[in-house]
């Protein structure tokens, strides 16, 4: 898998950051989520995943600056319709 990095807020190079990969999807690099409360407020975690804070404003701001031109991403589109990822 190849990856694009998208953006951060952090001025510094560190977490969170977005970045979009060449199957078709995003991934979260963020400080892992260890808040109980918002640990059982989760639904349907499945061994494998965790679950990441991030600002949002990350997840806006990247949306404002690649859906203006209606091109969400810079790799083909996926071939295949998507399938659940868990």
């Amino acid at each position: 898998m190849r990856m694009r990095f998208l953006g951060s807020t952090s001025e510094a190079g560190a977490c969170p950051t977005l970045y979009e990969t060449d199957r078709g999807t995003i991934v979260v690099q963020g400080l892992q989520l260890t808040d109980p409360q918002a640990l059982a407020d989760l639904r349907d975690v499945l061994d494998g995943e965790t679950a990441v804070e991030v600002p949002r404003e990350l997840i806006t701001e990247i949306a404002r600056r690649v859906l203006p031109d209606g091109s969400a991403t810079m790799w083909p589109a996926h071939p295949s319709p998507p399938t659940a990822m868990g």
